[in-house]
Order: C-alpha cells, then structure tokens, then sequence
C-alpha cells in the first residue's frame, strides 16, 4: 500500500466529501418571502414560519410540546429553569460531551455533577447515575452521542424512583428512536440543536420539547422576556429574557425539514455498510448499539481504535486520516480535562459559591478517559451522504493508517523530539 498522505504519499481521497448545509432555490425563496413579508424577527411569538416548522418537527419527532429558541444551550437552560431548578441544586451530567451539557445547569445556577459513561456507547452509564444522587439531586441530563442513545429504560427508572426531572440532550439525535419513540419525548424535556453543523439546520437556534403543554407555556413565556402566559384560565408570570429565534431562521427550518426523511435514510444505509467493512479491519472496536435503539440519527459516527495495534493515539491516527481525506475527529475530552469548560473562568456565582464542587483536580473517570484521550474516532456526518464510494474511501484510508502504523509513530516521535 503506499505512502500516508501525512508524510508525503497520495491521499486515499483527492476529492472532499459533499457540503454542508445543503441549499438550493426553496431556501432561497423561503427566506425571501420572510424578508418580504417584513415579519424577521421572533415578536411576537410564535411567529407563522416559527409555527409550521414546530408542527412539523414535532410530527417528526413523534410528539412533545415545542419552543423555538436562539440555541441548544439554552435550551436546556430553560428546561431546567422551568422546572424550578436553580440555586445549589446539583444536575447529573455524562463525561462525554458538549461543554454546553454542564454550563447550562450553570448558568440556571445549578451544579453540574459529572459521571463516567459505558465503555459499550460512550453515552452516560446509568450505574453511575445511581451512584452519584444527593439528597441535592433535581435532574439528570442523558446525552445521545454520536450515532448511539443513552439507556433510557434505566435512566427514566432512576428518574422515577428518586423523583428527577430528565432532559434529554438530543443534540446529535434528530430522528432517532428508542422503542419506536422520538428522542426528546421520553424524558421531561428534549432539548435539540440547530447550529450549522448539525444534521437539521437552520444556522443557529435550539428547540425544547417540553413533555406537557403546561411546561411549554412556561418555557415560552421564560424565553419570551417574561410576558404572563395564561393556563388552566390563569394568568402566570416568569422571569426571563429574549430568547426567541427569528422567522427567517424559522423558514430555513420549514425546508430542511423536506429534505431529512431521505438523507436519513441515506445515512442510515451508509452506516450499517460501513460496520459490516469495520468488523474486518484489525484494531477497530465497533461501539455497541442496544437493539431497542430502533432508529439511529447519524450527525457524527464513532468507533473505537486499539492504540497498540496501529501503534498511536487517537490523535496520531486521526490527523493521519484527515491527510488522506477523510472528515474526522478524535471527539469530546472528558469534561474534567476540557479546555472549553472552565467553570472558574466563566465569574458565574456557582463557581465562586461552591468552589469545592469545581476541582476536578481528584475527580477520576476512567473509561470518558480512555475514550476521550486515547480511543475514539468520530467520522464526520459527510462521509454518510457519499454512497459506498465515501464508506470505501474511510475503510481503506484506515487499513492504510493501520498497516504504516509503526512508520507513522517514528515520524510521530521524531516530531515530538524537534
């Protein structure tokens, strides 16, 4: 096989894998119809544009009451501040990552409490959840990550037994199922990203899936600046902010929501082609996907590599792969060793109020470690829309990796030694 690309060789894959987000004339007249309709913004709420793309997503999803809002942090945020949880209360949080999974219950003023995940899935191990509860313990917050779904049988089962509110952190879980039911609508909450990269779009934004429309009002009238909302036929009042997404945001969302069904699909194929080449390559661990996970979404795919059998990290191999032209990513670092989360740079009151609740200097969490900075490879949601041609140019740019493995690492230590 010839030279890696990463010291001097041709790459497996000259040409880059398709674009995203993926546009074409809707998109354009969509927005354009907004922009002449003079109606931009998210006031008042909910907008017409706002309103048909929350119907559909929900008729996606499979129910749950929807906010739309300016991003998937607050999101969850405003989960937690409508469910009344705030000051000093702790929040169960998985190692493996967004840092935006532990600022949120930061930012409502609650404490995030960090837990290892399953070696099997790299999600949140719910045997950890159990073993981290308080009598300070109001909620758990579940991550979907990266083409699997967290336990959500055990977590719901703890959630119910200790009296927990679940928000469900379905960031990289557009469409997919657990028991034929939509991530988001499990728990409490669902809470959803719609930031540029993600495989629903519409540039920025986040929605909640609120699991009663009591909930739902509440959180409307939280992201809303606080304006009363009325139930039951009373009259409440919150305290909140604009957190509202804007119309033209909102008709992107309306036109990605025509293409999903048939890039899913698409992705989904890909995907269970490229495990069935995976199992032959040596060094590759396929993650385990649990059999009532009934319907995978694929924003970011990962697996496993053995660091002795191709001789380097996780870093060595995946700066390696993107040299041959293949999209990836080594992944999260467990939250505890995070450059972007740094809650005592962040002049939040919580930090400064529990600083002991924040030195993760003797917090150990071996298996977020072990996949975090030695193992995980994530393959970028691209290759997954390529057809086999893009499968085939991941499977042999990884034999490649694996067979110049110990070149790879003498180059790797000779660039350490400079």
């Amino acid at each position: 096989m010839s030279q890696l690309a990463i010291l001097g060789g041709e790459k497996t894959r000259p040409t880059p894998y398709p674009q995203w987000p993926v546009f074409d004339e809707r998109d354009i007249e969509a927005v354009t119809s907004v922009v002449q309709s003079g109606r931009w913004g998210g006031f008042p709420y909910p907008g017409p544009q706002t309103r048909e793309f929350l119907d559909r997503f929900v008729e996606m999803q499979g129910g749950g009451y929807p906010v739309l809002m300016v991003n998937g942090t607050v999101t969850m945020e405003v989960a937690l501040r409508t469910a009344d949880i705030g000051w000093g209360d702790e929040v169960i949080v998985p190692a493996l990552t967004f840092q935006a999974t532990a600022a949120a219950p930061m930012a409502a003023g609650a404490i995030p409490v960090i837990v290892d995940v399953d070696p099997e899935n790299y999600c949140m191990d719910p045997r950890k959840v159990e073993e981290a509860i308080t009598p300070r313990t109001r909620a758990i917050i579940p991550v979907h990550l990266g083409a699997q779904m967290t336990d959500m049988d055990a977590i719901m089962d703890i959630a119910e037994r200790h009296h927990l509110i679940v928000i469900e952190d379905c960031a990289h879980a557009h469409g997919a199922r657990w028991r034929g039911r939509g991530a988001g609508t499990i728990g409490h909450f669902g809470s959803f990203s719609l930031q540029s990269s993600k495989i629903l779009t519409t540039g920025e934004g986040g929605i909640l899936l609120c699991q009663t429309e009591e909930l739902q009002k509440k959180a409307e009238s939280i992201i809303n600046c606080g304006r009363p909302y009325e139930y039951q036929g009373k009259i409440h009042y919150t305290m909140g902010a604009n957190y509202r997404l804007g119309e033209l945001h909102a008709a992107l969302g309306v036109v990605a929501l025509q293409r999903f069904p048939e890039q899913m699909k698409q992705r989904n194929e890909a995907a269970s082609y490229l495990e069935e080449a995976l199992s032959e390559v040596p060094g590759v661990r396929l993650l385990r996907r649990d059999p009532r996970h009934t319907t995978r979404a694929i924003y970011i795919y990962g697996f496993a590599i053995d660091p002795q059998v191709f001789h380097n990290t996780h870093e060595v191999v995946c700066a390696a792969l993107e040299a041959e032209g293949i999209p990836c990513d080594t992944g999260y670092p467990p939250m505890h060793h995070y450059d972007l989360f740094q809650p005592r740079l962040s002049r939040l009151p919580v930090p400064s109020a529990f600083p002991e609740r924040f030195d993760f200097t003797r917090l150990s969490l071996p298996e977020a470690e072990r996949a975090g900075e030695r193992e995980s490879v994530w393959l970028d949601e691209s290759v997954f829309r390529d057809g086999q041609k893009g499968i085939d140019d991941v499977v042999a740019a990884l034999r490649k990796v694996v067979e110049h493995g110990e070149e790879l690492a003498r180059a790797a230590a000779r660039r350490m030694e400079k």
